[in-house]
């Protein structure tokens, strides 16, 4: 599989858990697009860097070709995918109540939003 097909498949998967089985939706919301927009300049500036000084080479014959800041366009799909799936599961986790569990001898943490919680 090439480095192309990966990175559309990631943005395939990532979006149907997001909408479709995970449902939190975020792509459907501006905060997503807003937050998106800062991710995504300082994986550019990361790309430049990392791919203009040569640190990280790619097989021509995996990318189509097209680069962004030095690097694939490919590594953009792939950013994209990563950050989806992360806040994705993040949202929906913290909608069913998975939150720090504390050690041996900690305060636990008080969370939640009800009468009598700070």
């Amino acid at each position: 599989m090439t480095y192309t097909a990966s990175a559309l498949l990631g943005v395939l998967v990532a979006l149907a858990l997001d909408l479709l089985v995970l449902r939190t939706r975020l792509v459907l919301r501006r905060i997503w697009w807003v937050s998106y927009a800062i991710v995504l300049f300082f994986q550019l500036v990361t790309n430049a860097i990392l791919t203009g000084r040569r640190i990280v080479r790619y097989d021509p014959s995996q990318i189509t070709g097209l680069r962004i800041a030095y690097a694939p366009a490919e590594d953009l799909l792939f950013g994209f995918a990563m950050v989806l799936l992360t806040l994705s599961l993040w949202v929906w986790w913290g909608r069913r109540g998975v939150q720090y569990a504390p050690r041996a001898g900690e305060r636990p943490r008080r969370t939640g939003s009800g009468p009598g919680t700070p």
